[in-house]
């Protein structure tokens, strides 16, 4: 494909038709111009690979600042302006597993989640196929509560997370409990467990103190959607200029679709790293795909070097009476730039149905294996 072909269908690109979409039936309306594409790759995401037991749940903000309903505001994020991917993904290697983008009240949420906050419908939502098999998800404060927690230990899946003292259901020791540098104090109900501790850095005295279990545990099993966020920053795909949200997302899904796949390439026993994995994906593709207009059109080897060939004109048409295109030979050079060499003929080689330049490459073309 050229440049200008390739710049042609990135112009025109669309993953849905306009005239047939019903909001009243989308399954989510502020995202259909992309749906169908972000639906199945993530289902994709899901049927190939079964996570470890400990996972966690974070947003992650991809950089948009055109005109959208469902544009989100983070400050404490690098981009603070853009479109918002709640993400499930395995805390040890960051593979994304499961992820919803917001688009306000008309995400696609679990069956039961009118009976539940957004918070914990957003979470139970992304573990949806993931409870009841014994998991363990790690959360940040802005979707730990205790009613979460319940949830979750009921469907045999145990939770570690930072809690706000404002949530429902925080007893009110912890809340307005004043504690020396060092000390913990904990509730237990049931199988939940608060615990409150005060931090020793940051004064001048030295004071000893063991940190609790759950916070070691709570630090190693945070971290999958900011590992996944920041190799995905090192090679982006998505320009800051672009101006149509769903290219935007699409070019999203694309490089978190070589980021999983690269994941699993490293749990098979890969040893590349991460940089030629995308180069030898770039050559790989470009083998399959990167064959020109005229290769394909081609006879057969054994009749290019051996069969009768003769050069005539190209037909002249309605636009163009002298009518030239650009030599099949010429097109495999390279100039001292490193761009490619463009340049044309009148001749063609009607058998092989291939432009030419008489002089030489047309004995070339027909004697040379590899030309």
């Amino acid at each position: 494909m050229s440049e200008k072909r390739f710049s042609i269908v990135m112009k025109f690109l669309h993953f849905t038709n306009n005239e047939t979409i019903d909001l009243e039936t989308h399954p989510q309306p502020g995202l259909r111009k992309v749906y169908e594409v972000y639906d199945a790759i993530n289902r994709k995401f899901k049927s190939s690979y079964v996570p470890e037991r400990d996972v966690s749940v974070d947003e992650s903000l991809l950089l948009y600042k055109g005109r959208l309903g469902c544009k989100q505001y983070l400050p404490k994020k690098r981009a603070r302006f853009g479109i918002k991917f709640y993400q499930l993904c395995e805390s040890s290697s960051g593979y994304i597993w499961n992820s919803l983008i917001y688009t306000g009240k008309d995400m696609p949420l679990w069956n039961e989640s009118p009976k539940y906050k957004s918070t914990t419908n957003i979470v139970m939502t992304l573990l949806e196929d993931l409870i009841d098999k014994g998991y363990c998800v790690t959360l940040d404060n802005f979707y730990t509560s205790p009613e979460l927690a319940e949830l979750l230990l009921s469907h045999r899946t145990d939770v570690y997370g930072t809690l706000r003292p404002n949530r429902i259901g925080v007893p009110e020791e912890i809340k307005k409990g004043t504690l020396k540098q060092g000390e913990i104090i904990g509730f237990q109900k049931g199988k939940i467990c608060d615990k409150k501790r005060k931090k020793t850095h940051g004064k001048s005295e030295r004071i000893v103190s063991k940190k609790p279990q759950a916070i070691i545990d709570y630090n190693l099993t945070m971290g999958g959607v900011d590992k996944a966020d920041q190799c995905l920053s090192y090679y982006p795909t998505v320009r800051n200029q672009q101006k149509k949200y769903y290219l935007k997302i699409f070019r999203q899904i694309l490089n978190q679709s070589v980021w999983n796949s690269f994941v699993l390439y490293k749990k098979n026993g890969g040893t590349m790293s991460h940089l030629d994995f995308r180069l030898q994906l770039v050559e790989e593709l470009a083998k399959i795909y990167g064959e020109s207009k005229h290769s394909s059109q081609n006879t057969t080897s054994s009749d290019r070097l051996n069969g009768r060939h003769f050069p005539s004109h190209i037909q002249p048409t309605q636009k163009k009476k002298v009518p030239t295109k650009i030599c099949i030979v010429c097109s495999q050079k390279f100039n001292e730039k490193g761009q490619r060499v463009r340049k044309e003929s009148r001749y063609q080689c009607a058998q092989c149905n291939v432009t030419l330049c008489v002089t030489p490459y047309f004995e070339k073309y027909h004697t040379v294996e590899n030309f």
